[in-house]
């Protein structure tokens, strides 16, 4: 007899467990200034074979985007509270900030956040929920004109990425982050 499935991933319940295992060492891992986040070394101190990692992780990034699936679920809902704000421009803001918070609190889920490809489904699923919630209110932030007529979903979480390495690579604080807000923000609204 063959263990059972994990409902909410579809896995055996052995899978389930050693999966949770790797991601479990792997937050371990992080929090113990280890970011680097070697399969191989993850293999070893969760006590499994690397081939068992590999199968659930099959490169680094796939196990960077399963540790930020939480904090993405977590911005998919701040965009999708921001789409119906009333005052769009406020909305606009206060996702700008969240979502910059979180890339500067997680390295790991800025990368994701910034990443042309995607290693699961799930991941692109969430990228394609949140730039409909951000076009949902960047469409209402241009009928009240209050940003430019021609920024899209993509570019506000580029320009995001952008300022979210200028502040981890700069010598700046929260004050810096808050500044390079209001730029973007100020570059969002329409010519004079």
């Amino acid at each position: 007899m063959t263990p059972r499935a994990d409902r909410s991933t579809g896995l055996r319940a052995d899978a389930a467990r050693n999966r949770a295992r790797v991601l479990r060492i792997a937050r371990e891992q992080i929090a113990a200034g280890d970011e680097s986040l070697q399969l191989n070394a993850l293999a070893r101190l969760a006590g499994l074979g690397i081939g068992t990692v590999y199968r659930h992780f099959p490169n680094r990034h796939a196990l960077v985007e399963a540790l930020s699936a939480e904090r993405f679920r977590e911005l998919v809902e701040e965009a999708q509270a921001a789409a119906v704000e009333e005052d769009a421009l406020a909305g606009l803001h206060r996702l700008l900030r969240f979502a910059l918070e979180r890339a500067l609190d997680d390295p790991g889920f800025a990368a994701v956040l910034e990443s042309a490809t995607d290693a699961a489904e799930q991941t692109s699923e969430m990228k394609s929920e949140l730039d409909g919630a951000v076009e949902e209110l960047l469409g209402r932030a241009r009928r009240t004109g209050v940003i430019r007529s021609d920024v899209e979903a993509d570019d506000v979480r580029r320009l995001l990425c952008g300022i979210q390495h200028a502040v981890r690579t700069g010598d700046g604080g929260p004050g810096r982050a808050e500044m390079y807000l209001d730029i973007l923000l100020q570059g969002l609204r329409p010519p004079l």
